[in-house]
């Protein structure tokens, strides 16, 4: 079954498309655009419009990408600035309304659940580690939670200061005891690009680079000394995605000093490949049931 699938996070919107079969998704398309969506939600507790109008911008593309590929169900996963939004439950019926997707907001728990289906086996002492815009999800054995701590939250809390935020982030931290780590979404693909060199980003090699913590720290010093613009151009690097990121090296540093760990396994599996997988398992769209206009709005 051909299926779309829809992260909606605080920093990113991100799409992929493929064909799940036997429990395994293959990938027909897969993109991602930074929409901001959370911006000022931890200081004014809701969506704003301007951040709401790129995220439909990149969805109307998007539906347009999943049908041309013969998407049978398309499903959009909220997370944290939706769940922390007061108008966020409205924004989703929004987008279900204009552009027929199903949406599902889902809490911390199922959130950290869902990016650990889509990794695939973990080991009982590996952790998972997910560092969002908005929130980090821990994952290890049976248990899991969500931290309110993320690149675009700490960004407008703490500013481009590492010491800062990664004194926040320890204090966020639970007592856990793993032996090692995979780390996942944005943030910690983008070290590992810059740890790796390269000129372009490049998922297959990123996939599986084991990022050592000094790496990680190393180019948490080099993008926090440079000025936005210059980080702005550091190869590998999104444009975008450089406001952030110092706030987000600064929490997995955080991360790999707290539970003693050297290194983190870098995945490029993650939420997405999960929410794909709960796609196929949706039931078939009723004919009429989706509201009159969701397939004209803008």
């Amino acid at each position: 079954m051909i299926v779309a699938a829809i992260d909606q996070g605080t920093n990113t919107t991100r799409l992929v498309v493929g064909d799940v079969h036997d429990g395994l998704l293959d990938e027909l398309h897969r993109e991602s655009r930074i929409t901001r969506l959370g911006e000022g939600v931890d200081s004014r507790g809701k969506l704003l419009p301007v951040p709401i109008a790129r995220v439909r911008n990149a969805l109307s593309d998007y539906r347009r990408t999943a049908e041309s590929l013969g998407a049978e169900r398309t499903l959009l996963v909220a997370t944290s600035a939706v769940r922390d939004a007061e108008n966020g439950e409205a924004f989703l019926g929004e987008i279900e309304w204009s552009y027929g997707f199903v949406t599902r907001l889902l809490s911390g728990d199922e959130e950290a659940e869902l990016t650990r289906r889509g990794v695939g086996e973990l080991g009982s002492a590996t952790l998972l580690v997910d560092i969002g815009g908005g929130s980090t999800e821990l994952v290890l054995g049976d248990f899991h939670t969500s931290l309110s701590l993320g690149s675009v939250r700490f960004t407008e809390r703490h500013g481009d200061d590492p010491a800062a935020c990664i004194d926040a982030a320890r204090g966020l931290l639970p007592h856990l005891e793993p032996e090692d780590a995979v780390g996942v979404a944005a943030t910690i693909t983008s070290l590992a690009a810059l740890d790796l060199g390269l000129e372009e980003y490049d998922r297959e090699r990123v996939h599986g680079h084991l990022l050592t913590r000094d790496g990680a720290y190393a180019q948490l010093e080099r993008l926090a000394a440079l000025p936005l613009e210059e980080r702005r151009r550091v190869p590998a690097l999104e444009p975008e995605r450089a406001p952030v990121i110092v706030a987000g090296g600064a929490i997995l540093v955080a991360i790999l000093d707290t539970y003693g760990l050297g290194a983190i396994r870098v995945s490029e599996r993650d939420i997405l490949d999960g929410a794909a997988l709960a796609a196929a398992e949706l039931p078939e769209p009723e004919e009429g049931a989706t509201p009159p206009g969701a397939y004209t709005c803008c």
